[in-house]
């Protein structure tokens, strides 16, 4: 007799010219089956496994391996993230391009939202953003590149150096925020100085806060600017 099988797991009127505002903008584990009886052995048997009992410190090595799978499991996770993805080829990218120039600083990966965010921080990093911010854009554009060569996918990764994108950030929805805030009272639309994709996708974001009010972009880069426009 055969020995048993485990079965198998299954329009513009104002114009605002603050400084404020100026842009440069030039990614199953099945479960083990006993091996089927020899088919020339109508006998065959299979032998039972004694359990062995389990020491201390096989119980403690144990809980190590269980621990460190998990953690090998985790990193797979971050592996899998093609945003996670994008930071690390990006930080590697850019670690290379600051020993080339020969600056000191640190890279801080993380994921805003819907795309990954990228830090260079600490040391001199100012040549690095240039008037403006127009090196720290082109940089961005050839982090971008260097990103999607590597992942065969275009990349919306956001680079900030020194800071200069948190400050910009906060200057803006100020300004945003106050723009629209005129534009409410007097019913009258401004349109606001060019701006660079960053810049009007932040006036946007506070605009749409504000009732009574919205925005629109117009033009044509480098000149494509944000107008604010009071509801009907």
């Amino acid at each position: 007799m055969s020995a048993p099988q485990q079965p198998a797991s299954t329009t513009v009127t104002a114009e605002v010219t603050s400084e404020d505002a100026l842009s440069p903008a030039p990614a199953g584990d099945g479960q083990a089956v006993l091996p089927d009886a020899d088919a020339a052995s109508d006998d065959a048997l299979v032998e039972p496994v004694e359990e062995v009992g389990v020491g201390a410190d096989d119980a403690a090595e144990a809980a190590e391996d269980d621990e460190d799978d998990e953690d090998d499991e985790d990193d797979d996770d971050d592996a899998a993230d093609p945003l996670v993805r994008e930071g690390d080829v990006a930080g590697d990218y850019l670690e290379r391009l600051l020993d080339i120039l020969d600056v000191d600083g640190d890279i801080d990966l993380d994921v805003e939202g819907d795309r990954a965010s990228v830090a260079i921080v600490g040391g001199r990093l100012n040549d690095l953003i240039g008037p403006s911010g127009a090196t720290l854009e082109a940089l961005q554009e050839l982090t971008r590149l260097a990103v999607a060569q590597s992942t065969g996918v275009r990349s919306r990764l956001m680079l900030d150096i020194g800071g200069f994108r948190a400050k910009r950030r906060a200057d803006l929805t100020a300004l945003a925020g106050a723009a629209a805030q005129r534009v409410a009272d007097s019913r009258q639309p401004e349109r606001l100085t060019p701006m660079n994709p960053f810049e009007r996708k932040v006036v946007h974001d506070v605009i749409a806060t504000v009732p009574g009010v919205h925005s629109e972009s117009e033009g044509e880069e480098p000149n494509r600017r944000v107008v604010v426009l009071p509801d009907k």
